[in-house]
């Protein structure tokens, strides 16, 4: 007789309701509650989802929300009168608009003290070079995008990140698997963990990127290792974590790659791994949303707090 399953399924709402009880103690210092503006200027069905979404947290936890559905020829013009608007203290543009540069651009344009997502220069130089503060007192934490963010509190939470290690150097010792490569999320979770001390594999259609701070993170900052003739069945087996977002309902990790008792975290929208996951997997995170949504509030407290000098207390 088979006997059950050993892994644990640990769902983002249990994850996302001790952040969501840090920022409203915050909110709650506040003056007067922050008010959020979401730009909706597309039909994608994603987009629109996580638009209620937002609306819906936001109102539970008393952060003003205002989604404005804008033609997307006019968006631009938009984002610059929010830029301006001083009772807006953060904004959110729900992507894809065009669907090429014209949106890398339009990232570039939301005021950095307003930009809640993290997709501006200023940031991702951060976030990239491994810079961690916006001053010298390191009292304010630059802003992180939402997805990448919400990942990694997800692998705070299940303890991944080992606290006996000094900050910064907490993932050392782990491999991970990320199977996504996106500018969005892909990518900036690859570079992500790869600062704090993992050794990262980063896969897409195109093959496998190491992201590493080199041997015993010895290096500052990440650097990235072609891995020649690898392909996911190379890395898979090597990882203890496995993250995996690819878009669409054609692809499913292959489990017989996974290595026994791996964590595994699903950030697409449709399921990466089938049931069988938990014949083999520790610990399966099937959807990351709601701890997503709840790191959107987070940044929009903490720029809150960066543009009256406050130290975040979170």
């Amino acid at each position: 007789m088979d006997l059950p399953s050993s892994c644990k399924t640990v769902l983002a709402g249990a994850i996302a309701r001790g952040f969501l009880a840090e920022v409203s103690r915050d909110l709650s210092i506040l003056e007067k509650a922050p008010l959020l503006v979401g730009f909706l200027a597309n039909s994608d069905n994603s987009a629109r989802l996580y638009a209620d979404w937002t609306n819906r947290t936001c109102k539970e936890n008393g952060v003003r929300f205002e989604l404005r559905n804008v033609d997307r020829e006019q968006l631009e013009e938009h984002i610059l009168d929010a830029n301006q608007d001083e009772s807006v203290a953060g904004i959110i543009v729900y992507y894809p608009i065009f669907n090429n540069r014209q949106d890398q651009y339009l990232q570039q344009i939301v005021d950095v003290s307003k930009d809640v997502e993290g997709l501006g220069h200023h940031y991702v130089f951060n976030m990239y070079q491994n810079i961690r503060f916006l001053d010298t007192d390191q009292t304010q934490k630059s802003i992180l995008p939402c997805t990448p963010l919400a990942v990694i509190k997800i692998l705070e939470y299940l303890r991944v990140y080992n606290t006996i290690l000094p900050y910064g150097n907490r993932l050392f010792g782990h491999s991970i698997t990320i199977v996504n490569r996106s500018e969005v999320v892909g990518r900036p979770l690859a570079a992500l963990l790869a600062n704090d001390g993992a050794c990262v594999y980063s896969v897409d259609v195109s093959g496998v990127q190491q992201f590493t701070r080199g041997e015993c993170i010895r290096k500052k900052q990440h650097e990235v290792i072609e891995k020649e003739s690898w392909s996911l069945a190379d890395c898979a087996p090597l990882s203890d974590v496995v993250i995996s977002g690819v878009p669409g309902d054609v692809f499913k990790f292959p489990i017989h790659l996974l290595r026994e008792g791996a964590i595994c975290i699903n950030f697409s929208s449709e399921k990466n791994f089938g049931l069988e996951v938990k014949q083999k997997a520790s610990i399966y995170v099937p959807a990351i949303g709601k701890v997503t949504i709840v790191m959107l509030l987070r940044n929009l407290l903490r720029l809150t707090q960066n543009k009256h000098g406050k130290t975040s207390i979170m």
